[in-house]
């Protein structure tokens, strides 16, 4: 470890970065029936990049990485790596059951050219301090740029602001996707991490954490609106209240899905609500039932007529 990692230049992987969903098209010999479209996902993320995002994160769970081959995931980070090209950064989700898991994705993703990696503690195991600790320091050991996550609602591990402080010891851990809702942990994180840069991992608080010094949004909604998620970052960190919440507070509603059990759906659902591909997603995910779907088209609908209303003013 070393003692002076928060306060050392370590490399960005801050702005707007899209957790990108995953397009699927039918065929029976696929998982499930269903087969990756890669062609589908590499114009996605060249979409999202075009449109002023900073850049994408395949294999996260927006991307399905838990229902995904050995083969796929490879191959989906791959082509993101082809398709964004140097026009933006790619962030590629390492995730395992443990670090000997997480430390082989994240060597793949070195060897494939990934801008950095994104990694949760070990998942499907109540990990303790010491465990996740151990867990970080083998998939920052490998040398690229790591992103913490902090999602205790699914992981069931709370990265707490004080564990967090002792995570950004690690050389190499460079961020933390802060996704636990509590804005307050954001200058808590600061006070802890001086040098840690802080990524909002929950779209429905992102304005109030890029107001109180967040420097990323590691997004899920931007798929849906890519241009004015970026111009929100852009007026939030520029510290333009004003305008922000004229752009923001219309699409909280919407946003609130990302936090959802069923935001993959929610995603997809909007996606297809703007014209993009949506499509159907592997299990264990199934079908929104029709309320949730009336739900998600009606918060939707709210959305882009308020984002018509401003671009016609």
């Amino acid at each position: 470890m070393s003692d002076n990692k928060n306060t050392k230049q370590s490399p960005s992987l801050g702005g707007v970065v899209v957790a990108t969903a995953l397009p699927y098209y039918e065929d029976s010999s696929a998982p499930a029936g269903l087969a990756v479209d890669y062609d589908k996902y590499a114009d996605h993320c060249r979409w999202l990049v075009e449109n002023g995002c900073r850049g994408v994160g395949p294999n996260g769970s927006l991307g399905e990485y838990s229902s995904l081959t050995d083969d796929e995931r490879r191959k989906v980070a791959q082509t993101a790596k082809e398709a964004v090209g140097d026009s933006g950064v790619v962030v590629v989700g390492v995730h395992g059951v443990g670090s000997h898991q997480a430390r082989h994705w994240t060597e793949i993703a070195a060897e494939d050219g990934a801008d950095g990696v994104l990694c949760l503690p070990p998942t499907m195991y109540r990990a303790n301090r010491g465990e996740v600790l151990a867990h970080f320091e083998a998939v920052a050991s490998v040398g690229l740029p790591v992103m913490v996550y902090n999602n205790p609602i699914d992981t069931k591990v709370d990265l707490t602001p004080d564990l967090v402080g002792e995570i950004a010891q690690i050389e190499n851990v460079v961020a933390v996707k802060e996704f636990s809702g509590d804005v307050r942990r954001v200058l808590e994180i600061k006070e802890q991490a001086p040098g840690l840069e802080i990524i909002s991992g929950a779209d429905d608080v992102v304005l109030e954490s890029l107001l109180m010094g967040a420097t990323g949004w590691f997004a899920g909604f931007p798929n849906v609106f890519p241009a004015e998620s970026a111009r929100l970052y852009e007026l939030a960190t520029a510290g333009k209240l004003e305008e922000a919440r004229a752009l923001y507070e219309p699409l909280v509603a919407a946003f609130r899905w990302d936090s959802r059990t069923e935001f993959v759906q929610a995603i997809k659902l909007g996606m297809e609500q703007v014209g993009r591909f949506g499509g159907p997603c592997r299990p264990p995910r199934g079908p929104l039932t029709a309320q949730m779907r009336e739900q998600v088209e009606a918060d939707m609908a709210r959305a882009v007529s308020a984002l018509e209303a401003q671009s016609a003013r």
